[in-house]
Parts: structure tokens; C-alpha cells; sequence
């Protein structure tokens, strides 16, 4: 059973960089999955000491899958959390393409399947008032926010040099809906509803999950760079603790 107590014997943490971020290495992908986990699960029971309630901040796809489902395993008073997720396609939440469907299917599972989960659209909803409410939950302080990072550098719905970009890096609001024609990761799923870096940055842990040599050159290169519209991934390095990445070949 996944215990938010312990780490992993050879999990490694390296001094963070100008107390931007800390880089954790992880020896292989089984170690990978349950440290991630390992790490996520503390910051909810952190939170739930203090707290009435946690609340934690997800994308959904391929990387973090694995993750949410050793998550899933945590004996955390799963009652008492909220689940929202960083970013959604413009889909029904019964579409098995949404962000939250795959949520469902990955997370509440095992402990989990009693947390509360707020999907961002809603049946006759419009998208001006799906921003809207996002918005107003966003204004709770997150456990955690969990993230990943494609091979361009975007996280959640920020892709680089996306239509309004800058404005949805300087956006007040947390939640904020884009247009993402032209960004080849986005697929065909264009009109989006994503995280703003100032909702981002109300979550007190935010948590990098990134696999593979290409998605680490490409962070490094991202830091080195300092350029945010280039690489949206930079926004997570802002908020109140250090960006907790973490990496297995």
C-alpha cells in the first residue's frame, strides 16, 4: 500500500536552482510512478491536518495516468478531497475525449472513488460561464497541482506562441478559455478552457511530472532559455515553494 510517509530508498533530490525548482531522479518507471504519487499524497495529507478539506489540481493523459492510479491506493480521507483539473477540451464531461472522463477512469478508483470531482464544463453550460465558475473555485488554495509537460514545453492548455498567449500569461483570473489553432499538440481540439500562471500559483506544491531524455533536455533548455512564450512550462516555476520535478529515464 502506497504510504505518503516514506519515499523511496534511492529517491534523489538535488539542490534546487536559484530555489526555482528540484529536480528528483528516479532510477527506473516503477520507482517513478509510486515517488510521484508518493509525493502528491503528502501534500494532501499535509492539508488535511489543518484543514477541512484538500484540494488538488490534475491534468489528465498518458503520463500522469499511471501515477493517479498508485495515487488512487493512498489511505487518505478521500471524503474530504476536491479534484479539479488544470485544463479541459470544449467536450461534454460523458465525452470519453474530456479531460475529466479520463480522470474518472484513472483516479477514482480504490480509497479515491470517494473524492469530490468538479468537471469544468457542464451540459448546457456556456464557456463564458464555465470560466466563470472554474474562476471562482480557483480562488481556493490548492494542495497541490499536478502537472506534465509536452516535448514543446506546454503545460495544461498553455502551448508556445498560442493565439493569446500573453494575454493568458497575464491574466488575473485563474481559468481563462483559448483558441489553440496552429499548436500541433492540441490536435483537433482546439477551443479550450486552461489554468491561468496566476491560478497556478495559488496552489501552495506544484508537481512536474516528466519522463524521458527529450522532456528533460527540453526543460533544461526551457530554464535556460527564460522564455515563457517559448516555453509555457516556465509559469510553474512561479508560486509559493519550489516546482517539485520528477524525472526517470
Amino acid at each position: 500500500m502506497l504510504n505518503p510517509d516514506r519515499l523511496p530508498a534511492d529517491h534523489v533530490v538535488p539542490e534546487p536552482e536559484a530555489g526555482r525548482y528540484v529536480l528528483h531522479l528516479h532510477r527506473n518507471a516503477d520507482v517513478w510512478v509510486w515517488a510521484s504519487a508518493v509525493a502528491v499524497a503528502a501534500e494532501v495529507r499535509r492539508d488535511l491536518l489543518h484543514r477541512p478539506r484538500a484540494r488538488l489540481l490534475l491534468t489528465a493523459n498518458d503520463i500522469a495516468e499511471p501515477v493517479y492510479r498508485a495515487l488512487a491506493q493512498a489511505p487518505l480521507d478521500w471524503t474530504r478531497v476536491d479534484l479539479a483539473l488544470l485544463d479541459e477540451r470544449w467536450l461534454q464531461p460523458d465525452d470519453p475525449d474530456s479531460h475529466v472522463w479520463r480522470l474518472r477512469e484513472c483516479l477514482l478508483l480504490d480509497h479515491a472513488v470517494d473524492a469530490r470531482l468538479e468537471p469544468i464544463t457542464q451540459p448546457g453550460r456556456r464557456i463564458e460561464d464555465a470560466v466563470a465558475s472554474a474562476s471562482a473555485h480557483g480562488l481556493q488554495q490548492a494542495s497541490a497541482a499536478v502537472l506534465t509537460m509536452g516535448n514543446d514545453g506546454h503545460i495544461a492548455s498553455l502551448f508556445p506562441h498560442m493565439t493569446q498567449l500573453d494575454r493568458a500569461l497575464g491574466c488575473r483570473d485563474a481559468y481563462m478559455a483559448v483558441d489553440a489553432s496552429g499548436c500541433p499538440s492540441a490536435r483537433q481540439w482546439m477551443r479550450r478552457i486552461t489554468i491561468t500562471p496566476t491560478g497556478l500559483a495559488r496552489a501552495r506544491s506544484r508537481i512536474l511530472l516528466i519522463r524521458g531524455l527529450e522532456q528533460r533536455e527540453a526543460f533544461q533548455y526551457a530554464i535556460a532559455s527564460g522564455n515563457t512564450e517559448s516555453w509555457p512550462v516556465l509559469a510553474a516555476l512561479e508560486g509559493p515553494t519550489p516546482l517539485q520535478v520528477h524525472w526517470c529515464a
